[in-house]
């Protein structure tokens, strides 16, 4: 059954100046999606502006935002082919478990100017 739903678009302008701050990064983003991140080099942007979004979309299709969550702890990445993934960890983690949540469905893309991301929240509940 489907727990929550939720869908964000980030301007991929913001997210140029987080490129090189690596405060900013290290605030937002687990060490994972770092090295994955600066891999990607001129798409880095776009990386970087997608997962953003993707843990915005986390928290609304949560209910709650992300209140009392680390972005640190959502985690965006992707399977051998391709396919993104996002995993949450410690509080994030914990906040699936109490809400009877077992899977986790991403989808991600980017143009130019905009990234967007659509979470759903599946479960027993």
């Amino acid at each position: 059954m489907i727990r929550g739903l939720g869908i964000d678009v980030v301007s991929v302008d913001r997210m140029r100046s987080w490129v090189e701050n690596e405060a900013l990064l290290a605030r937002f983003f687990h060490p994972n999606e770092r090295v994955a991140v600066s891999a990607r080099g001129s798409a880095a942007v776009l990386s970087l502006a997608a997962r953003f979004a993707a843990k915005e979309a986390f928290g609304k299709a949560l209910g709650t935002g992300l209140r009392g969550l680390s972005l640190r702890d959502i985690e965006v990445r992707n399977d051998e082919l391709g396919k993104p993934e996002l995993l949450a960890h410690a509080k994030a983690a914990s906040a699936l478990r109490t809400r009877g949540i077992d899977t986790v469905w991403l989808s991600l893309t980017h143009e130019r100017e905009n990234a967007i991301a659509v979470v759903v929240l599946e479960g027993s509940g």
